[in-house]
């Protein structure tokens, strides 16, 4: 309290004591791939698709980076950071020699239109990203500003969702997923390759991890530049998906049973009992249903850890982990008594009791849903003395339910 020498009336400010923890954005992506035109490993923030268009270009054969920016804010998406890996140089040679390409195909359709008095049928393209994709993805850290690749977004930290659309190489997928795990809040969708070369068992897919989900198959979608349908890959859609649920009910609500927008076929039409072999992998499928539409059927990580078996499980976690850390900041070096820990147990409480009340919890009570302590026993007199508060929290994450079980059966006349 100052010490006052003059008499007279003083006005003090006092803080309340109460620092509300705010949660965290959930559905900003960061993309990956090669776009068109535009800065090259520079993270440029990108509200909607006429903002890509101008400054990377639209969707275009030398990578599946537009197609899945198109589809992400076609579906919901709202922000996204975008990482143009290609070179300059070697877009224009690719432009130009596609340029040329065009041209002697319409001269050669044009000829042989006149031949047959019919209209040239349009031939399919072939989009793909380059063949160094993995490498360009891993990146280099070369200090301040010269970080290209996954290393450039470890200066973003905004990022909660990382995709490179049309990626299907395992080094590549690998990165990504070691990139998320690395920065802990972030989360990975991945894509399945195009094609499939045996049988749907033999499907491969990423290595094990909780942070990312990998979705199957390709689905079918206008692609405006080439005036036709394209089959492409799925991840950019998803995403868009992850930030319109994130949006409309929250990070909690599993992002399945969802329409998937742009969507106008697939390339593998699934069966039940052929899901029945991918859904156990974490293989989450893109299905057909007549009269419902292309929907997202699928919610589970690439993990084999029952704990965080669901994308909506492990994403919720991410969301606290990452509020409780931006939210008590306040706390360091702060007199390490227990008034300190009341005030710790109160903002968190009052945290997870605006959790719990959007429905992301299960439980009738906040009892039941979760808990916070940070007492005696967590913080003995060496652990204080090294300089550390404990803090323990549990919660009852709301799992989806992926199975739902209707058990009928014939009820006898005069039976209660």
């Amino acid at each position: 309290m100052p010490t006052y020498q003059t008499p007279g009336v003083y006005v003090e400010e006092i803080e309340s004591g109460s620092k509300p923890i705010e949660a965290g954005a959930t559905n900003i992506v960061g993309f990956l791939g090669i776009a068109e035109k535009g800065p090259v490993n520079e993270a440029i923030l990108v509200t909607n698709w006429t903002q890509y268009s101008k400054i990377f270009g639209g969707m275009h054969t030398g990578g599946w980076l537009g197609h899945g920016v198109y589809q992400f804010f076609q579906n919901g998406g709202t922000k996204c950071y975008i990482n143009n890996l290609a070179a300059s140089e070697v877009k224009k040679e690719e432009k130009k020699a596609d340029a040329k390409a065009d041209g002697k195909d319409a001269k050669a359709e044009g000829k042989d239109a006149k031949a047959d008095g019919k209209e040239a049928e349009k031939k399919p393209v072939e989009i793909k990203n380059p063949d160094n994709i993995a490498k360009l993805i891993i990146g280099s850290d070369d200090g301040a500003g010269k970080k290209t690749g996954l290393c450039l977004f470890d200066t973003v930290a905004d990022i909660a969702i990382v995709s490179a659309p049309g990626v299907t190489d395992p080094a590549a997928q690998d990165a990504i997923l070691s990139h998320c795990e690395k920065n802990r809040f972030r989360f990975a969708v991945l894509d399945s390759p195009e094609t499939l070369e045996k049988g749907i068992d033999t499907m491969p897919k990423p290595r094990d991890s909780i942070m990312g989900a990998y979705y199957f198959p390709w689905v079918s979608m206008y692609d405006t530049v080439q005036d036709q349908n394209v089959f492409a890959p799925p991840s950019g859609g998803v995403c868009g998906i992850y930030s319109r649920v994130d949006g409309t009910r929250g990070v909690h609500k599993a992002p399945a049973n969802e329409i998937f927008r742009t969507a106008l076929g697939l390339k593998y039409n699934l069966t039940d009992a052929e899901q029945e072999l991918l859904n156990p992998k974490g293989i989450n499928c893109i299905r057909d249903f007549p009269g419902r539409g292309i929907r997202v059927w699928g919610a589970r990580t690439v993990s084999s850890n029952p704990e965080w078996r669901y994308i909506n499980v492990r994403r919720l976690f991410c969301m606290v982990e990452q509020s409780l850390q931006n939210g008590t900041n306040w706390v360091v070096f702060e007199p390490n008594t227990r008034d300190l820990w009341k005030k710790i147990t109160r903002n968190i409480t009052s945290f997870l009791l605006n959790i719990w009340r959007s429905g992301a919890l299960f439980g009738d009570t906040p009892e039941e849903a979760f808990y916070v302590r940070c007492d005696d026993e967590l913080n003995p007199p060496e652990s204080i003395d090294a300089g550390y508060v404990v803090i323990e929290l549990g919660l009852a994450p709301a799992k989806p339910a992926e199975f739902v079980v209707f058990r009928v059966s014939q009820k006898t006349l005069g039976e209660e």
